[in-house]
Protein backbone atom coordinates (compact mmCIF):
# COMPACT_ATOMS: atom_id res chain seq x y z
CA UNK A 1 0.00 0.00 0.00
CA UNK A 2 2.98 2.22 0.30
CA UNK A 3 2.57 3.00 -3.16
CA UNK A 4 -0.63 4.59 -3.09
CA UNK A 5 0.87 6.61 -0.72
CA UNK A 6 3.98 8.09 -2.44
CA UNK A 7 1.70 8.52 -5.59
CA UNK A 8 -0.79 10.84 -3.39
CA UNK A 9 2.60 12.69 -1.84
CA UNK A 10 3.47 13.48 -5.70
CA UNK A 11 0.09 14.72 -6.30
CA UNK A 12 0.11 16.92 -3.18
CA UNK A 13 4.01 18.32 -3.92
CA UNK A 14 3.04 18.85 -7.76
CA UNK A 15 0.21 20.94 -6.95
CA UNK A 16 1.99 22.90 -4.04
CA UNK A 17 4.83 23.75 -6.32
CA UNK A 18 1.92 25.30 -8.34
CA UNK A 19 0.58 27.32 -5.59
CA UNK A 20 4.26 28.75 -4.64
CA UNK A 21 4.43 29.30 -8.69
CA UNK A 22 1.17 31.32 -8.38
CA UNK A 23 2.41 32.84 -5.31
CA UNK A 24 5.33 33.97 -6.44
CA UNK A 25 3.68 35.68 -9.79
CA UNK A 26 1.63 37.37 -7.16
CA UNK A 27 4.43 38.33 -4.56
CA UNK A 28 7.31 38.20 -6.60
CA UNK A 29 9.65 39.52 -3.74
CA UNK A 30 9.05 36.80 -1.39
CA UNK A 31 11.29 33.88 -1.20
CA UNK A 32 9.92 30.97 -2.70
CA UNK A 33 11.67 28.50 -0.99
CA UNK A 34 10.66 29.79 2.42
CA UNK A 35 7.08 29.49 0.82
CA UNK A 36 7.47 26.38 -0.22
CA UNK A 37 9.21 24.67 3.13
CA UNK A 38 6.01 26.03 4.83
CA UNK A 39 3.77 24.80 2.24
CA UNK A 40 5.17 21.47 2.83
CA UNK A 41 5.46 21.56 6.30
CA UNK A 42 1.72 22.30 6.34
CA UNK A 43 1.04 19.52 4.51
CA UNK A 44 3.08 16.79 6.55
CA UNK A 45 5.73 16.07 3.87
CA UNK A 46 8.68 15.72 4.36
CA UNK A 47 11.65 16.11 1.90
CA UNK A 48 15.03 16.21 0.91
CA UNK A 49 16.88 19.55 0.61
CA UNK A 50 18.35 19.16 -2.58
CA UNK A 51 14.87 18.08 -3.72
CA UNK A 52 13.50 20.91 -2.63
CA UNK A 53 16.11 23.64 -4.07
CA UNK A 54 15.20 21.23 -7.59
CA UNK A 55 11.64 22.24 -6.75
CA UNK A 56 12.69 25.73 -5.98
CA UNK A 57 14.31 25.62 -9.83
CA UNK A 58 11.70 24.43 -11.05
CA UNK A 59 9.24 27.49 -9.37
CA UNK A 60 11.79 29.86 -10.50
CA UNK A 61 12.28 28.85 -13.97
CA UNK A 62 9.83 26.72 -15.43
CA UNK A 63 6.41 27.20 -16.54
CA UNK A 64 3.15 27.29 -14.79
CA UNK A 65 0.93 24.28 -15.73
CA UNK A 66 -2.16 25.53 -14.38
CA UNK A 67 -4.00 27.98 -16.88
Amino acid sequence: MQGSTDASDESKVAGIVEQVRADMQLRGSEDSERLLKQRLDDAGIQLPQEQISRLVQEIQNGPSVVD
